[in-house]
């Protein structure tokens, strides 16, 4: 049997009881009420200083590149730059520019010709400039520009403008999402501050453009404008524009993100989980959203004015998501566990780009490390506790109101009982990781990048199209209390549409959810404008549970699914006859969620309903966490 396929089979061995590495690891690190900040600091350091050694190590030529490190693909893309970064951090915080016998500085000027060689743009041109600013933004006495022929130097060049990604002229990202402006803006301040960039009516025309949503008054930003789509996204951007207006000197602009970022810490903080979880819908999950609290934290302890806690608390919250990031690192492979059996990526996360992700991931932790400790030994905070003190939450953030079309996330955390259920625009309509549905409920989960009825029904209608109540809503009503709220679509979205687009088709639906001690509970009722028929009505309740039973009784169906995270049961009631079912997933698409499998799929299908002018369906679900 090979390495790779013996290192596969004993991956496979560790899943089969899920998350057992990471819960192992977390649990021996939480036995400890206090946290020493030298030991973590030290501890952390060794951790890369040995991972980015033994990856440097292992690249035994760079003219031609391997298409492998560590036996990861190397082929995807900002893969070189995302390690020429991770080296260049490891050199500048180590101390050391010489790593595993061999020097950085060369090593890192190839890595990044690499790069712009293959027509790399974006996060490629912003890794690759954050390395070379890592050896000092006076570039004559910069190792590695000085170890760059003339003809090297205009090749590196294209990566330090923007404009391969950035058209000046339109003031726009070209084919990208709105974050991608955040980039432009840090590639063009840090060009300036290394002197390459030489207009600056240029850099300031881009800081400008990147910070315009904030500007102009808004809190969140919209990703793709004007679809209406908010997701952890808004809280990396709103960093990005604080960043580069702080090298560009734009006082101006600062201030006006402050009022942003103050709400953006708030609703994070809300947001996060005992266990470091940030952000738990949309298109970036899972590894990244631990990385992100690693950040976020760093950032947070280098701008106090920012701070939704105390500078104890998020330390607190940084150690328990960096017991998850160091669970999730294989020692054996050195390499993270993206692809492990069971765990969803979005397309963008694929094996050509695994490697790129350990140079990402290792880039951000030594930073997010060395700039979070130097804020506690500023502020002489020389221990901890091991796990954070989250309060009770429960609340509606706006993210957008107009009169007819409004965003908005709600927050829930009443102990263990925790989830966030946003009302936004996703990548695609209906697509299951941006539906109103309870992302981080124990229990439950959406599998990865996949239009389908996730907690949301789909409606095929006598028309052939199929709809579902996403892409925003009509109109949001919260409770005062935080724990109900209702959601009014009078207009829905279209299967196979675009993203954002939204159609009447002479339904309406009004949800009200509300929570009971464990419980939550969401009544639909869908109201006829016309005659209508709806050919086939479905839903699904996707399970982190692998055991399940069900039990007949005078309220409806309960089906209880039991698993790693606990036991959640489901009661559904309706108006009208439904079909359950249990779908096994197995290596599927369907069974993979962004922290681990998803075994089970509770399924509810109904056809041939006929609703007259006027008439009322009632149907109603309830999810119960019972430990």
């Amino acid at each position: 049997m090979s390495k790779r396929k013996i290192l596969i089979w004993l991956q496979i061995v560790i899943f089969l009881n899920p998350i057992s590495q990471i819960r192992v690891y977390a649990q021996t690190a939480s036995d400890k009420s206090s946290v020493s900040t030298a030991a973590l600091k030290a501890e952390v350091r060794e951790f890369t200083a040995r991972e980015i050694a033994a990856h440097f190590a292992d690249i035994k030529t760079l003219t031609p590149p391997p298409d492998r490190v560590m036996n990861a693909l190397t082929v995807g893309e900002f893969s070189w730059g995302s390690y020429a970064r991770a080296l260049a951090a490891q050199a500048d915080v180590g101390g050391s520019k010489t790593i595993a016998g061999k020097d950085t500085a060369r090593a890192i000027a190839e890595m990044v010709l690499i790069e712009a060689r293959n027509g790399g743009k974006a996060f490629s041109q912003l890794y690759s400039t954050l390395a070379l600013r890592h050896y000092g933004t006076d570039l004559s006495k910069n190792a590695v520009w000085q170890s760059l022929s003339e003809a090297e130097k205009k090749e590196w060049n294209q990566l330090l403008d923007p404009a391969r990604f950035y058209d000046a002229k339109k003031r726009q990202v070209i084919n990208l999402p709105e974050n991608y402006l955040g980039v432009a803006a840090r590639v063009a301040a840090m060009s300036w501050q290394m002197g390459v960039l030489k207009d600056r009516a240029f850099l300031d025309s881009v800081v400008e453009r990147a910070a315009e949503q904030f500007t102009k008054g808004a809190i969140y930003s919209d990703d793709n404008p004007p679809t209406g789509r908010y997701d952890r996204y808004s809280n990396e951007y709103a960093r990005f524009c604080w960043d580069a207006a702080e090298i560009a000197g734009r006082q101006d602009i600062l201030e006006k993100l402050k009022p942003s970022l103050k709400e953006q810490m708030k609703l994070w903080w809300d947001l996060v989980s005992p266990a470091g979880y940030g952000y738990n819908w949309g298109r970036s999950q899972g590894l990244v959203s631990y990385l992100d609290t690693l950040e976020i934290a760093a950032f947070l302890g280098q701008h106090a004015e920012f701070r939704p806690t105390n500078l104890e608390n998020i330390a607190a919250i940084y150690n328990q998501a960096w017991r998850w990031v160091r669970a999730d690192y294989s020692d054996m492979t050195h390499l993270f566990t993206v692809f492990k059996f069971g765990r969803g990526n979005y397309s963008y996360i694929n094996p050509q780009r695994e490697w790129q992700q350990a140079g990402t991931s290792f880039g951000k932790i030594i930073m997010a490390n060395d700039n979070f400790m130097r804020a506690l030994e500023k502020e002489n905070l020389k221990e901890f506790p091991a796990a954070p003190t989250l309060n009770n939450v429960a609340r509606f953030e706006f993210f957008e109101k107009k009169p007819d079309r409004q965003f908005g996330v709600w927050l829930v955390r009443q102990g263990k009982f925790q989830f966030a259920l946003p009302v936004t625009t996703g990548t695609k309509p209906a697509i299951a990781d941006y539906l109103a549905a309870p992302y981080g409920l124990p229990g439950f989960s959406a599998p990865v990048e996949e239009v389908y009825p996730s907690f949301v029904p789909f409606l095929e209608l006598a028309d052939g199209k199929t709809y579902a109540t996403s892409e925003g809503a009509t109109e949001i009503i919260p409770a005062a209390d935080g724990k109900s709220l209702k959601i009014i679509w009078k207009k829905w979205a279209r299967i196979g549409s675009k993203s954002g687009e939204t159609f009447a088709n002479n339904l309406t639906s009004e949800v009200e959810f509300r929570i009971e001690n464990n419980k939550l509970i969401r009544r639909e009722t869908l109201t006829a404008e016309q005659d209508t028929a709806i050919k086939k009505w479905r839903v699904a309740v996707p399970m982190t549970g692998d055991q399940t039973r069900f039990e007949m009784k005078n309220d409806g169906r309960t089906d209880y699914f039991s698993g790693r995270e606990g036991t959640l049961a489901v009661t559904v009631k309706s108006d009208w006859k439904m079909n359950p079912s249990v779908l096994a997933t197995g290596d599927s698409r369907l069974g993979k969620g962004v922290l681990g499998a998803i075994p089970l799929h509770l399924i509810y299908e109904a056809n041939d309903l006929q609703m007259k002018k006027g008439q009322k369906l009632i149907w109603e679900m309830s999810l119960e966490l019972l430990n």
